[in-house]
């Protein structure tokens, strides 16, 4: 990792050159076709405009306010570039404990200010999803669904036929 930004980054749970990995090893592991990025994200997230297909879930574990913020930038992409809901999961909103999560700090303060800045776009907990659960986990609380508004298929019915009323 690099060092924190700032303190929104949780220097007090973060650090510089946490999370080493062995490159070479990793990429023996890797099954075939599979592609690892490595970069900074704030210059890797702009490939994402010649990916093949649209983006329909992301896993944000990038630990820092700063470089979600930069991830999140995937989100201001063409409309073609993901669907019209996007699942996410923030891995950094519930451990460790002692981060004290806030909306002022981490990727929970990333999720605010993306929310803040933008009117079309919004990432929104889904809503009651432990108790949609058989078996509710902590998990539940880390999934977002990113609603793209203005996306040609936003409003397009999803169910197959109408419901009759109750």
């Amino acid at each position: 990792m690099p060092s924190p930004a700032d303190y929104r980054d949780l220097p007090y749970v973060w650090s510089k050159g946490f999370y080493r990995m062995d490159q070479a090893k990793l990429r023996k592991q890797l099954s075939p076709g599979t592609q690892l990025v490595i970069g900074d994200v704030k210059q890797t997230v702009q490939n994402l405009v010649h990916a093949p297909d649209p983006i329909g879930f992301v896993a944000f574990d990038l630990d820092y306010y700063s470089s979600t913020m930069q991830a999140l930038a995937a989100f201001d992409l063409p409309h073609s570039t993901r669907l019209p809901r996007v699942y996410c999961y923030f891995d950094d909103i519930l451990y460790p404990e002692f981060a004290c999560y806030n909306p002022w700090t981490g990727e929970l303060c990333a999720i605010r200010e993306f929310n803040e800045q933008r009117k079309e776009v919004k990432l929104c907990p889904l809503h009651l999803l432990r108790w949609m659960r058989p078996h509710p986990e902590p998990w539940n609380d880390q999934i977002y669904v990113l609603h793209d508004f203005q996306h040609h298929l936003y409003s397009v019915n999803l169910t197959l036929k109408a419901r009759p009323t109750r």
